[in-house]
């Protein structure tokens, strides 16, 4: 269906160039690497297979897609690319390390060795590639081989924390959890800002029943990063230790987290069971089995929690499920006769004790002769290994007399282990600390968010939607969301229909400014800006046709700075020796795409236009200040924007987290921890990780 729908794009992306006459590869590339840089990868791999399709000796395009296809987690299809580039130019490196990323989610960790290794050859110094490596070896179970890669690594880098948190995982697959704990110490006093070094502690404490420690350390874990699965596994251990509230409330939390959690969601409902919340508890057991509808506990649960409740229609259907799949559960047959005898049948009711009866009449005579434990170990052969006594059992197990017991996932012991590496994600980019939220800008689209901030009143943008383009409804966010393949199909046909409309009324500014939306979304800023300009030329007081402007001026500014031609082959490191070395000569520079006198002086003066327009768009003050803060580094001028923007709206939550951000540049800690805690109030939830570094930071001055 994938398939299907990226090919039904090709002719609209056709269309949308053919006024080129032919197809502008270099336009059409840009285009595909804006798109990449925005994390719109959908969108970058159409306009890579257009490149592809016109240019299919090229190689840089094939590099492109693979980083595309890799953050869309198609591994397949990124080792494809990555070989198909690598078959045109050899010495495009970064194009060996993106298939040994991709080769090590598919599990062909040989090949991802022999990639790094490539790209070690060049880049000797790279620990993070070499950490990649030892991973591999890891991941494949060559023990022997990453120790002695990872000890190479803490040799020449003995402050990389993340050496010892691999190290640590390591030896706690090797069962070795006395040297595991020293590694996630020393991970952990490196970087205390690990949340997965405070993990990985917190299931080694909690596999020796230290529950108290496994809850300590996974509480600093969620300060750092709350995580869904840290809540969970916090949960178990607070029900170890019978601290049944704050089980609740973790798995409360971890249900917010993600609703479709299976384990959280079975689990609440087994505490909720206990604590007689029969009917939520029931919700819970109605989701598990919505999820996973083979899940017999659940069913089991549920069916006795019906009767309690007087459902006795759908206890009996639910007893019933859960014997067919488990004939000899004789509680099972016990507990549908009390439903059937509330139900007024009775004749069903004493079958159903009749049946019981010879069961365990045929199981006293087995267990004499011995023959019960041999048949009860074939249908039950996970029943061996679980200790009768205990509260929890695994998520593997089968074993329907243990339906009251939570659940633990079966790697919180260390099965199925997953190592912290930077082997996932995007491949063009790191994230850093202290990072500024970004700019606002006026769009159909925002990203879903399970911790939504409010929506901010504007005039402005309030008279624009009474006149709605398309029934779609504008909306001012910094959580621009990626388009769907639908999307991009009907965005580049309304790029069509515009152009026939402004043709028929080429003085239409609401028209220009609709065709530039399109544009900017699926990442054409030059076309965007055009557009724009033409909106704000027929009507001087357009406020939303300037504010779009100076956005898509700032993102092809982004670019610009960002944007190197793609490295081939760097000199070899010094020590490293090869024949014959091959010169790469460099891609011609590429042509120019900006619209002529596109600046920040331009920038600026568009928000002094919409500020004088509307004194009151404070987004215009927002992005104004991370002009400031980003390209200038006048940290001081940003704050006073955000000063500015924080007056006009005085729960600007993602104001007072740059304000913040940018107090800790001015070295004014104080005002940035107010402004990180009124941020963290309004619910940015990862002020509260920097205001923890801050006050650390100044309990030790």
């Amino acid at each position: 269906m994938m398939i299907k729908k990226i090919i039904s794009l090709i002719p609209l992306l056709w269309l949308c160039f053919s006024s080129f006459g032919q197809i502008n590869t270099d336009r059409v590339m840009a285009n595909g690497k804006n798109a990449l840089h925005f994390e719109d990868y959908i969108l970058s791999i159409q306009y890579f297979n257009q490149v592809i399709k016109v240019k299919p000796y090229l190689a840089d395009p094939y590099f492109y897609r693979a980083v595309a296809k890799l953050s869309l987690n198609d591994f397949r299809g990124a080792e494809e690319d990555c070989s198909l580039c690598l078959e045109r130019n050899p010495f495009i490196i970064k194009a060996y390390e993106c298939r040994a990323i991709a080769r090590q989610q598919l599990n062909d960790f040989d090949g991802a060795i022999s990639d790094y290794k490539k790209v070690l050859e060049y880049y000797p110094n790279e620990r993070e590639l070499m950490h990649n490596q030892a991973v591999a070896y890891a991941q494949k179970q060559d023990y022997e081989e990453a120790e002695k890669e990872l000890n190479s690594i803490l040799q020449r880098y003995p402050d990389f924390p993340k050496a010892y948190l691999t190290r640590g995982r390591m030896y706690v697959e090797k069962g070795d959890t006395v040297k595991a704990m020293e590694d996630l110490d020393k991970a952990i006093e490196l970087d205390k800002y690990s949340s997965y070094a405070y993990a990985t502690r917190a299931m080694i404490n909690y596999m020796q029943e230290n529950y108290q420690n496994a809850i300590n350390d996974y509480s600093e874990a969620i300060r750092i990063e709350p995580q869904q699965g840290y809540y969970v596994n916090r949960g178990l251990a607070n029900y170890q230790l019978a601290n049944l509230r704050e089980a609740m409330d973790d798995y409360d939390m971890a249900v917010e987290l993600n609703p479709n959690d299976v384990i959280a969601r079975y689990n609440r409902g087994i505490l909720r069971t206990q604590v007689a919340d029969n009917n939520r508890a029931i919700e819970d057991f109605d989701r598990v089995l919505d999820i996973e509808p083979d899940n017999y506990f659940a069913y089991y649960n549920r069916a006795m929690l019906r009767t309690q409740t007087g459902d006795l229609q759908g206890a009996i259907a639910d007893y019933s499920k859960v014997l067919e799949e488990y004939p000899d559960f004789t509680p099972g047959y016990q507990s549908r006769s009390v439903a059937k005898r509330l139900m007024g049948d009775a004749a069903g009711a004493d079958r159903d004790l009749m049946a019981a009866w010879r069961m365990e009449e045929r199981s006293r005579r087995d267990r004499r002769s011995g023959q019960d434990i041999e048949d009860n170990k074939k249908q039950n052969p996970e029943e061996d290994d679980e200790d009768p006594e205990a509260k929890t059992r695994k998520q593997s197990d089968k074993n329907i007399r243990n339906f009251d017991k939570v659940v633990v996932a079966d790697n919180v012991t260390g099965e199925s282990a997953k190592y912290d590496s930077e082997i996932r994600g995007r491949v063009q980019d790191r994230a850093v600390n202290l990072e500024i939220l970004p700019m606002f800008v006026a769009t159909f689209y925002e990203k879903p968010d399970a911790l939504k901030l409010r929506a901010y009143y504007n005039q402005a943008l309030f008279d624009f939607n009474k006149k709605t383009l398309n029934d779609r409804i504008l909306r001012v966010t910094n959580a621009e969301a990626a388009l769907t393949e639908e999307q991009i199909e009907e965005h580049f046909r309304s790029i069509s229909r515009y152009n026939r409309r402004i043709d028929a009324d080429p003085e239409d500014a609401t028209l220009y400014f609709a065709q530039g939306l399109d544009y900017l979304l699926v990442q054409d800023f030059a076309a965007a800006i055009e557009d724009f300009t033409n909106a704000i030329k027929y009507d001087d007081n357009f406020l939303l046709a300037y504010f779009n402007r100076a956005v898509s001026c700032t993102k092809l500014l982004e670019l610009e700075a960002l944007s190197q031609p793609l490295e081939a082959v760097r000199p070899p490191a010094p020590g490293i020796v090869k024949q014959n070395p091959v010169v790469v000569p460099s891609p011609p520079a590429a042509p120019e795409i900006k619209p002529r006198g596109i600046d920040y002086e331009l920038i600026f003066a568009d928000y002094e236009k919409i500020l004088s327009l509307s004194p009151e768009f404070f987004y215009a003050y927002f992005n104004r200040g991370n002009i400031r803060f980003q390209v200038q580094k006048d940290y001081r001028g940003a704050v006073e924007d955000y000063s500015d923007a924080i007056r006009l709206e005085p729960e600007f939550s993602e104001a007072y987290f740059n304000r913040g951000i940018s107090y800790v540049y001015l070295g004014e800690n104080e005002k940035a921890i107010v402004d990180l805690s009124k941020a963290g109030e309004l619910g940015i939830i990862s002020s509260y990780n920097i205001i923890k570094r801050l006050e650390e930071l100044r309990t030790k001055n």
